[in-house]
């Protein structure tokens, strides 16, 4: 930093896709920091050194980071300091503010030059400081990439093109870029494994009125695939071709961009006279909205999953019972095996989080070999709460799901804030709302009867969910940080989780997730409605319920849910299995 005259250098969560799982190569913040958690931005000045979080990671990163010098500072919430404020008042005056701008946001990017106007600083882009610093760094990923089983593809490669190319001249551009990887997954229906748990591979596409062009590492796409997208007019280039490419743009053209999934140094690759098209990615719309036949291969993959996962809690209850050395790496060791057998498995969708008692009160905690909780041993179990949120990317869907079980008895505040979460999760599942209610709209209705007792929890309700690619995805996401802009609308053939929850620090954590699909209901004299079909099938712990907190529809809600879960996974079970299924799903 002082050779190149910065006073401060700005570490992001980042890489050239805006990624949110990242290639080992862009893991930059987590090699600085030692702090694993997927988000956070770190900032190093002369004197100082902290890392923002949001408040699913303040208990794990200020434990993470004890020690080392630099600071755990709590971002969001009442009391969070935010980046840009604190940027705003502490950035030396008339100094040079780092940051890597081929791994940062147009919009971020506005927003920093906007915070450093006021200490006349200046934001520098064209550096990469751990170039100099990380000697080992890792290179690009070379894995192949591979063409979509055309068996859970609906829309031919040509189609969707051609339904991005309606946007474009709708919007007055003759180009667009696409440099988020679901997005060109989805676009060409090819996919990857570039980055772990999301079936994607590193590249950028630019979409002219006439022909496509596809930028990837050489050697990823075989003689075969080429061919495939040749016959197609998309033509492959090299990975670092891109930024050349936007270069030669006409200076009379259109580019298409998303500032929200577009990096600052591509932007300043385009020539001066090229005029630019803002606004969200058409494929992000697109792909968000699944058509039937995707959802019939989803119902179906739930089926799978929600077997896996009696098979799992089965072995769990008889293990308990034999008293087995159980650990939170045994959890995720187990879960994932038995996804493992399903067919059509490729791979977790996320990290597994398995968290015992206090553990579960980090939303996104993550167990080690070097901290993890033990559960049971021969000496005997632990008594509380476990808390399991996994899932599995298969050929024909992305599954995510969040279950809480008592570990001996749950006590009575652990069983009222059990019940609070399900009433909460009850709630959003039986919503029924007019046709383009902004998604962060419907975020009030999990957190309500939370919020009645005193209790809230501080990140969102829900997230999208890709069709065998990321298990977050856009546009929508039922959260109060999202701000309700119009491409938030809730759109039938969307899949969205539905987890609330309460966190108490130092003791416990409940969160129950489901996936929903958001389908129409019954018209009325006042325009369309939507409604949400709960997707996952798995029981609830009913040993955690404190009945007499839940109305009577609200005990029938989860009555039906585990009907409905007997009947589609009794014929997928059998033996100790089904007989445990036959038991977690007895009503109220």
């Amino acid at each position: 930093m002082r050779a190149q005259g910065l006073s401060t250098w700005i570490a992001l969560s980042s890489d050239p896709h805006l990624s949110e799982y990242l290639p080992l190569r862009w893991q930059s913040r987590s090699w600085l920091s030692g702090f694993s958690g997927s988000a956070g931005t770190l900032v190093v000045t002369g004197d100082f050194a902290g890392l923002w979080v949001d408040s699913r990671y303040w208990v794990e990163a200020e434990a993470s980071l004890a020690g080392t010098g630099i600071e755990a500072v709590k971002a969001g919430g009442a009391t969070g300091v935010e980046l840009m404020d604190w940027l705003a008042r502490n950035v030396p005056r008339n100094s040079a503010v780092g940051v890597d701008g081929t791994c940062l946001g147009l919009a971020l990017a506005r927003s920093l030059e906007t915070a450093l106007q006021s200490r006349d600083a200046r934001l520098r882009t064209d550096l990469d400081l751990l170039e100099l610093i990380w000697p080992d760094r890792p290179v690009l990923p070379q894995a192949p990439v591979v063409a979509r089983n055309a068996a859970f593809e609906t829309l031919q490669r040509r189609d969707k093109i051609a339904l991005v190319r309606e946007s474009m001249r709708s919007a007055g551009a003759q180009w667009h870029l696409i440099s988020s990887l679901d997005d060109v997954a989805w676009l060409l229906n090819l996919r990857g494994s570039d980055v772990s748990y999301n079936p994607v591979f590193l590249a950028h596409v630019l979409v002219g009125l006439e022909d496509t062009r596809l930028f990837v590492s050489a050697g990823k796409i075989d003689v075969a695939l080429g061919a495939q997208l040749q016959a197609d007019n998309v033509q492959v280039n090299e990975y670092a071709q891109a930024a050349g490419a936007l270069a030669q743009l006409p200076d009379d053209a259109a580019l298409l961009i998303d500032p929200r999934r577009t990096t600052y140094a591509m932007v300043h690759s385009v020539p001066s006279g090229v005029r630019l098209v803002e606004q969200i990615n058409p494929t992000v719309l697109l792909k968000s909205r699944k058509s039937a036949a995707e959802l019939e291969h989803v119902r179906s993959v739930m089926e799978r999953d929600g077997a896996a996962l009696c098979r799992f809690f089965c072995w769990l209850e008889q293990a308990l019972a034999r008293r087995e050395t159980i650990t939170e790496l045994t959890i995720d060791e187990r879960v994932t095996a038995e996804r493992a057998r399903q067919p059509g498995f490729v791979c977790p969708s996320f990290g597994t989080i398995a968290a015992f008692n206090a553990n579960g009160a980090a939303p996104h905690y993550s167990a080690s070999a070097k901290s993890h909780a033990i559960v049971c041993g021969p000496s005997g179990c632990g008594s509380g709460l476990l808390l399991i949120d996994s899932g599995g990317q298969y050929e024909g869907g992305t599954t995510d799901i969040t279950r809480v079980v008592a570990i001996g008895e749950a006590s009575p505040a652990q069983q009222r804030d059990f019940t609070l979460v399900l009433k909460g999760m009850i709630a959003l599942s039986v919503a029924q709302f007019p046709r383009g209610t902004r998604s962060p709209m419907l975020d009030c209705l999990a957190r309500a009867p939370i919020w009645a007792a005193g209790v809230d929890y501080g990140h969102g309700t829900g997230h999208g969910v890709g069709y065998f690619l990321n298990v977050h995805e856009g546009p929508q996401s039922i959260s109060p940080h999202l701000a309700p802009d119009s491409h938030t609308a809730m759109e039938p053939g969307m899949i969205t989780s539905n987890e609330p929850g309460i966190y108490r620090t130092g003791a416990w954590g409940v969160r129950i997730e489901n996936l929903l699909a958001t389908v129409m209901a019954t018209p009325s004299e006042f325009g369309e409605f939507l409604k949400f079909e709960t997707l996952t099938l798995c029981p609830i712990d009913r040993r955690c319920i404190e009945r007499n907190m839940l109305r009577a529809d609200e005990q029938a809600w989860v009555d039906s849910y585990h009907q409905v879960v007997r009947r589609r996974l009794s014929p997928l079970l059998d033996g100790d299995a089904l007989r445990w299924l036959q038991r977690a799903t007895e009503p109220l």
